[in-house]
């Protein structure tokens, strides 16, 4: 049983505050930012009446330029970064010494869900928590807006009144529309957006586009730069002699041209377009293929229903340690961290596990996933082997687009908020 959304509500005509809390990269690029879209939408641009704030928590998977990220969304009126977060949480003090209106909602889009619930009581603010795989704190929190039913079935049968199904922000990428046919064929590259993935995934891509050029010299290959990143980063890990894992992969190098658009060029002479827009689902679209590594990228290609080949490559485990939680604590400690990298991720490849987003909404392997020691040629002939059957993709797209959820989460989340602000205030 879920509540309807009364979507015929007036905006309010006296000022109230937004806040929204969310912490990273991945929460901040597709939750964040089709929410704060949809609040701007459903109010109008009246920012007298309605002031949004976002406020990050610290997150292991964070690269530090998240405030700057939500900065760059024009809906939002102001940021205050992870750094400044705790201070906030138990004294209620922000870094700028913002002020508060006397109505507003707290909206949960990743972290630690007590947080809306401290800040909240607060702040004297109503409290709306998005759950994707769980929910807690039902006594204290006034609103749910979940991904999927069984979430409500689920919470204890006197709460579930306060939860309503919206579905799955990540399909908030679908809206994009998807260019099936185009005439150059363009492959992906989505190394990954943080160091620990970055160190393989980069020479690992690269050295698979070189293999498939060799045999499909008239493809193109783009490579979308997370906003997180800049360039000069990107091509340290390009460079066998910054980034000793290359060689792992018998890369060779790249060069950096920062021109317009800039590229990575191989020493093969193999160009790689590095696309600086984002979110840069209008050129993923108008790829036949992407390559990607495993993480919240794969649940935006399968919005778009764009065919992918998810890699985990393992030759170097203790490098991977960009886990959420205790994990990723443990495999970050200064000294034992390398050791306890390898404990984690030996650990957590020896039982058989979907990794994939669309592969786990499916329950079943959909789009092919490659773990253990990655060789460029091994992954290149996979790739290829789809390439040179578009059957193959189109029924790999069609599975993806029975899988992704429907859009509209974020314009559900913007009027279940709208309807808080008409419940009885908080005393």
């Amino acid at each position: 049983m879920t509540e309807p959304i009364d979507s015929t509500i007036d905006p309010p005509s006296q000022p109230v505050d937004i806040l929204i809390l969310s912490n990273g990269p991945g929460e901040v690029a597709t939750w964040v930012r089709p929410v704060v879209q949809a609040l701007r939408q459903v109010w109008g641009g009246d920012r007298s009446i309605l002031r949004l704030s976002v406020i990050l928590s610290p997150c292991a998977n964070a690269s530090g330029r998240e405030a700057a990220i939500v900065q760059s969304y024009p809906e939002v009126d102001r940021v205050q970064g992870a750094t400044d977060f705790f201070p906030f949480l138990l004294w209620g003090k922000t870094a700028e010494g913002w002020d508060w209106r006397d109505r507003g909602v707290v909206v949960f889009l990743g972290g630690d869900q007590i947080f809306p619930v401290v800040i909240g009581r607060r702040l004297g603010y109503k409290t709306l928590i998005y759950g994707e795989w769980d929910t807690r704190w039902h006594g204290w929190i006034d609103r749910f807006a979940v991904m999927k039913a069984e979430l409500c079935q689920r919470a204890p049968v006197r709460y579930r009144p306060k939860f309503t199904v919206v579905g799955d922000l990540m399909a908030e990428a679908g809206t994009v529309p998807t260019l099936e046919a185009v005439e150059t064929e363009h492959i992906g590259l989505l190394p990954g957006s943080k160091p620990a993935k970055l160190a393989q995934g980069v020479p690992l891509c690269l050295a698979i586009a070189q293999q498939i050029h060799h045999q499909r010299p008239h493809a193109r290959f783009v490579l979308p730069v997370a906003p997180t990143l800049d360039l000069e980063t990107l091509a340290h890990f390009a460079d066998p002699a910054q980034n000793a894992i290359a060689s792992i992969f018998h890369f060779t190098g790249a060069t950096l041209h920062p021109g317009d658009p800039p590229y990575l060029e191989t020493q093969d002479g193999l160009q790689i377009t590095l696309i600086r827009s984002f979110p840069a689902y209008e050129t993923l679209a108008q790829c036949q293929l992407c390559l990607t590594t495993i993480g919240a990228n794969t649940a935006e290609l399968g919005a778009l229903t764009i065919p992918m080949i998810v890699m985990l490559p393992t030759q170097q485990l203790d490098a991977m340690r960009a886990w959420d939680g205790i994990p990723g604590l443990l495999a970050n400690l200064p000294g034992v961290g390398s050791l306890m990298a390898k404990l984690i991720n030996g650990w957590f490849l020896r039982k058989p596990r979907l990794l994939a987003w669309p592969n786990i909404w499916a329950g079943k392997e959909i789009v092919p996933e490659l773990v253990g020691n990655l060789e460029p040629q091994q992954v290149a002939k996979v790739a290829l082997e789809y390439l040179n059957d578009p059957q193959q993709l189109t029924q790999m797209r069609q599975q993806l687009r029975a899988v992704r959820g429907q859009p509209g989460a974020a314009a559900a989340i913007a009027h279940l908020t709208l309807d808080l602000l008409h419940e009885p205030h908080l005393s």
